[in-house]
């Protein structure tokens, strides 16, 4: 996300000016124009936040360099000069991009608020200390000004939405409740505990299912060179003297000729499906196919329906408050489950069902068709007894303690079976390359 501000001038001579949080320049630009187009504005200028390097003195100290974000250069040496200080220079940033800080950094950020929080310190104070002791410079930045908005009496929900692309859209939303909500420290607490479970599911995932397919696929890259190029070498030799080959090494040189033959077609046909599939799979369309899908996977799949189903309830439990306010908790709810085809059943079916008819919060999850029997019978019990809080919690933790200790046990499964597939494959190699050692040429006597 990039900050715009923009100045225009109304048709009676009045300058007014608007600050715009988009993904793109031109995005940007493209809205300001249709702002200024609606209430008939003359454009004058559009600037974007960028980072200023500065070095200042105070007095007959030693110069010191640092950077800030502003809309321009005159504005950077304005601040400095109110606080006193010399400048000597200010030059903007010239590349002025900030990569996202690792996971670990925003749980440690959330986490540690927490805990302060339930300490009873102040939110600022905590802030301050945390600048101070971060590593990170992304996000050490994003706090400061964070906490100068907050200062200035910004809406804490406004300023954290827009550093959403460096917290993420759901945490920097919850972040943002958390400061106008009435119990700070739940919050951040139950953020801390959403972030560590899906940075810990989304780790045991790429051991369950990126390392194997990498391990194949260096598997098969392996076998391929020895196929291709290792193995014709030696075979090649022995029909170069018309020695008769061994069924096994005459079927491999068979195989290697036609990849070597028509290896162009054969690279096509294994990239351009992953290709394709990749494209597709950052369509809206082809997302909300993969997610929809997605929980059909045999054993994984079940495992990913069941952690989106605990996502949503802890989400669920944290921000629900009383039946007459179910809806927003449901939205916020759905969105942090990451899965665009969960997300959409809910709000295209679940929520209008809850609006516009009336029915249960039970009756809407079901027509919704993303819960599993168990969460129904469980809401519906909630429901009945005035719990249904309470439920969303237990749910969550009978889930988070399934999806852990079964996700364990298909990570070990799946060890087992690349094992086997490296044996097998070595085993086929190895017999290849022992038959093709067992030929001999014809003696001169017999020939």
């Amino acid at each position: 996300m990039i900050e715009l501000r923009f100045t225009a001038q109304k048709t009676n001579g009045q300058a007014v000016s608007g600050n715009f949080n988009v993904e793109s320049f031109s995005e940007g630009k493209k809205k300001i124009n249709q702002l200024a187009q609606k209430h008939q504005l003359k454009v004058k200028k559009i600037e974007k936040k960028s980072t200023f390097l500065y070095k200042i003195r105070k007095g007959n100290e030693k110069p010191v360099t640092g950077e800030q974000r502003a809309f321009n250069k005159q504005e950077v040496v304005n601040a400095l000069n109110k606080l006193g200080y010399q400048v000597i220079s200010v030059n903007k940033k010239l590349f002025d991009f900030q990569m996202k800080p690792p996971q670990q950094a925003i749980v440690s950020f959330v986490k540690i608020t927490a805990e302060l929080l339930e300490q009873k310190l102040p939110f600022s104070e905590i802030i301050t200390l945390l600048i101070n002791d971060l590593e990170n410079k992304t996000l050490k930045e994003t706090l400061k000004q964070i906490n100068n908005d907050l200062k200035k009496g910004a809406d804490s929900e406004t300023t954290f939405m827009r550093y959403q692309n460096v917290f993420g859209k759901f945490t920097a939303y919850m972040l943002g409740l958390a400061s106008k909500s009435g119990n700070m420290a739940e919050i951040y607490k139950a953020t801390a505990k959403f972030l560590e479970r899906q940075m810990e599911f989304n780790k045991n995932l790429r051991s369950a299912l990126i390392t194997p397919v990498i391990t194949l696929f260096i598997l098969f890259l392996a076998v391929l060179f020895y196929v291709g190029y290792i193995f014709p070498e030696t075979a090649k030799l022995f029909l170069k003297f018309d020695i008769p080959l061994p069924p096994m090494t005459a079927a491999t040189l068979v195989f290697s000729d036609f990849l070597m033959n028509n290896m162009i077609l054969v690279t096509i046909a294994i990239i351009a499906p992953v290709v394709a599939f990749w494209r597709f799979g950052t369509t809206k369309k082809g997302r909300l196919f993969i997610d929809k899908y997605q929980y059909k996977i045999p054993i994984m799949g079940s495992l990913i329906h069941k952690t989106n189903i605990e996502v949503f309830c802890r989400v669920f439990y944290t921000l629900y408050t009383g039946a007459a306010e179910s809806i927003e908790p449901i939205r916020i709810a759905a969105e942090a489950t990451g899965n665009s085809y969960f997300e959409k059943q809910i709000k295209q079916v679940a929520i209008p069902l809850m609006i516009k008819k009336g029915v249960g919060l039970t009756e809407a999850f079901e027509a919704a068709n993303v819960f599993t029997d168990t969460a129904i019978s469980r809401f519906h019990s909630g429901e009945e007894t005035g719990t249904i809080k309470n439920t969303a919690l237990q749910l969550a933790n009978y889930y988070e303690s399934e999806t852990v200790f079964r996700l364990k046990n298909v990570i070990e499964l799946i060890q087992v079976v690349i094992a086997m597939v490296i044996m097998i494959v070595m085993i086929a190699l190895t017999l290849v390359s022992a038959e093709t050692a067992t030929i001999s040429p014809k003696s001169p006597m017999s020939t």
